[in-house]
């Protein structure tokens, strides 16, 4: 594999790290993937399968409503039965978010919008400080303050940040530093003007979201445009795809943008083509298998599956495994950008699974001992 060229490399932000439970956010962490459940949180049982299944699927940290009573004092129950930091979602009810933090919640995400005024913030930043729990501070373009849109007229960047920096000020004259910032809108061009401003204005880890989305497809495509433009100018700490489809999917998602941005290496990125006459074999059939077969590996890598010889050779170049299809049935498999065997009459998902799975296998086995030296060194 030949090293990231200088135009791939994005310059981030420089902001102040905060810790979300065991998850660090901003300063030179990695971007983190968040999702959220939509279960009913007091549904002890089912919230936790849920949050499982995002677990296998990588994300980082994972948010829950907590709309009512119940549903906070679940969280008593939930967060030890779980591995990753969960986010306490409060709207309106301000106890709520000092019932979460106190039973086990990692971060409280309010809403200056809904969450009521001064006296109501500093109860939260007395709970959220004697728990160990994080802020986030989360503006949504549909639920601003009375008094910015009767100002402004209407939902507008610089309505939205003027909402997260008073709120931001609200926290800081508490001497609570630990938050992060989201103002997210529906509109992607709102939402990508209002982070850009924030991200002028303040030095606060940025959560990224393009709010209601849509399904899986269209709020694929309107978080990837939105998200992209915003985390290729160096701008986010941590993301949520939000969409109207089963909760793994935006992780899948989020994953997925990050590793088309070269931010975060996580599982096997597949390089396929969209296939044509020139095929050799079934390409969208055999790539449809292959995704599922392989999503279980974690281990970085990128495979390359090009139909014919066209384009095959030089995608394979820059991918960890290659392989192209050929002549009669004849296809050429690359190893790290060069030729290294050729496949005939054999299942070729079987063949590339098999060899995936060993190329994770020795780069896991690479980071154990990498590890494993640096906890020597530290004794």
């Amino acid at each position: 594999m030949t090293a990231v060229r200088p135009y791939r490399q994005i310059a981030r932000r420089k902001c102040r790290q905060i810790m979300v439970g065991k998850v660090p956010v901003g300063g030179d962490a990695p971007i983190s993937v968040q999702s959220m459940t939509n279960t009913l949180t007091k549904d002890v049982k089912a919230t936790i399968e849920q949050i499982r299944r995002l677990e296998i699927a990588g994300a980082d940290i994972v948010r829950v409503s907590c709309p009512d009573e119940e549903s906070s004092a679940a969280l008593k129950e939930i967060v030890p039965e779980v591995t990753v930091p969960i986010v306490a979602d409060i709207h309106f009810h301000y106890r709520r978010g000092i019932e979460a933090a106190e039973n086990g919640a990692a971060c409280l995400r309010i809403n200056p919008g809904n969450i009521g005024g001064r006296d109501r913030v500093k109860e939260i930043v007395k709970a959220a400080r004697d728990n160990n729990c994080s802020i986030r501070i989360g503006v949504n373009a549909g639920s601003l303050e009375r008094e910015l849109l009767e100002r402004h007229g209407e939902p507008c960047p610089e309505a939205m940040v003027e909402s997260a920096l008073n709120h931001a000020r609200l926290l800081e004259d508490e001497d609570f530093l630990n938050f992060k910032i989201s103002v997210k809108a529906s509109d992607v061009f709102l939402a990508v003007a209002a982070y850009q401003q924030l991200a002028e204005a303040c030095a606060y880890p940025l959560h990224l979201g393009i709010t209601e989305a849509g399904g899986l497809t269209t709020g694929t495509v309107k978080s990837s445009i939105g998200m992209g433009m915003l985390l290729w100018s160096g701008i986010g700490d941590t993301i949520r795809v939000s969409l109207s489809a089963d909760p793994v999917e935006e992780v899948k998602v989020g994953f997925d943008i990050l590793k088309s941005l070269g931010l975060r290496h996580r599982g096997v990125n597949v390089i396929a083509c969209p296939s044509c006459a020139r095929q050799q074999f079934d390409v969208i059939e055999t790539v449809r298998v292959l995704e599922e077969r392989l999503a279980h590996i974690t281990a970085p890598l990128t495979v390359s599956v090009i139909g014919c010889v066209v384009n095959g050779p030089g995608e394979a170049l820059m991918t960890d495994i290659g392989f192209t299809g050929g002549g009669k049935g004849v296809h050429q498999v690359y190893v790290n950008g060069l030729p290294h065997h050729r496949l005939k009459d054999q299942s070729i998902v079987d063949h590339l699974v098999e060899m995936v799975e060993a190329k994770a296998r020795e780069i896991e086995a690479r980071e154990a001992e990498a590890r494993a030296e640096g906890a020597a060194v530290a004794e």
